[in-house]
Formats: structure tokens, sequence, C-alpha cells
């Protein structure tokens, strides 16, 4: 009879965790954006992808994969960056029920200014994966 009446609080309470590990995950992956974005602003986009790239992290520019935090290092340092700044904001995100794995996706901004400081701007969307690491934090895996 105690099982009856247990087994229904302890689904409702599984699924109460679950839900507060997904909510858990979306709040942490959009500070993890918000702070990437800053980074870049204020270190440089080469910083920025340095710092929230995991080891095992590949990005897709131009129809290339690039694989690895030591490759994308080197595609980013083989870049020129000066007068390019880059903004960008998630508008949805999602996480795993377990709340290991997330994405977002959104819209970006690159401005390219000239030497007479002519600017272009150049609008798109991206999509990032990301994975909780094992010390806690939030890494890309995917841009």
């Amino acid at each position: 009879m105690f099982i009856l009446f247990a087994l229904p609080i302890i689904i409702s309470c599984q699924a109460q965790r679950k839900l507060s590990r997904v909510s858990q995950g979306k709040q942490e992956i959009m500070a993890a954006e918000a702070a990437f974005a800053r980074m870049s602003e204020s270190d440089g986009i080469t910083a920025a992808f340095s710092h929230f790239a995991a080891e095992d992290a590949v990005m897709d520019r131009n129809n290339e994969l690039i694989k690895g935090k030591e490759a994308i290092m080197a595609y980013m340092k083989g870049r020129r960056w000066d007068g390019i700044s880059l903004e960008w904001a998630p508008e949805y995100v999602d996480v795993s029920q377990c709340g290991t794995l997330g994405y977002t996706y959104g819209k970006y901004t690159i401005t390219l200014t000239d030497s007479l400081g002519k600017q272009e701007r150049r609008q798109g969307t991206f999509q990032t994966i990301w994975k909780r690491q094992a010390d806690g934090n939030w890494k890309f895996v995917w841009d």
C-alpha cells in the first residue's frame, strides 16, 4: 500500500529535479553566452573564443570544419581582427534533461571598419552547442 502512495511522489520529485536541471542549465548557458559576447568586445574575438571553446570544440567556417581548441586558436590567430567587432545574443536556449548539453541560436552582427572609418555591417544567424565541463562550467563544442 505504501508503494502505491509513494510512487507518484517519487515520480513527481524526479520530474521536478529534471525540470530544475533544465531551468538551471538554461540560465547558466545564457550567462555563458553573455560573458562570451562581453569578452569578445572587451578582450577581443580571439581571446573570447579561446576562453569559451572546449578542448574538443568544432567550428564550421566557410564550409571547413576546424576541429579541436588548438586548431580553432590557430584559425583565429591567423585572421586579422583589427577594425572588426562582433555582437550577438541568443534568441533561444534549450538544455537536455540530464543538464549536460544545451544549444542556443540567434542573430549576430559583425561590423567591419576600414582605415578611413567607413563601417560595413553584416548580419547572420548562429547556432552554438554547449557542453557542461567536469568543473561545472559551460564551453562550446560546436559553433
